[in-house]
């Protein structure tokens, strides 16, 4: 739990720290975030797409979904991208 905790924190003040270095690697961040974003709703959409075709039990058979390794990726990665456009914010505010 703190290991994730500290990475939560970590992860997003790297990207931010090589965001102020390069210009490239902004585009690299947003690209990647776009790219997650697609792949994340595909995966939901499919899954509750396949819920409703099968007329199973939504809220049992929803949760396979979280079995499926590039959703759970997907899904940190933006995360962590929301932390660090977060930081982007508060710090540009002064």
């Amino acid at each position: 739990m703190i290991i994730i905790l500290a990475a939560s924190i970590i992860f997003p003040t790297l990207m931010l720290y090589l965001k102020n270095k390069s210009k490239t690697i902004q585009i690299v961040f947003n690209a990647i975030a776009l790219l997650s974003a697609v792949i994340f709703g595909d995966i939901a959409a499919l899954a509750i797409r396949q819920i409703l075709i099968d007329n199973t039990v939504f809220m049992t058979a929803i949760h396979s979904v979280f079995l499926n390794p590039l959703f759970l990726i997907t899904g940190g990665y933006i995360g962590l991208f929301a932390i660090y456009r977060l930081l982007i914010l508060t710090l540009s505010a002064r």
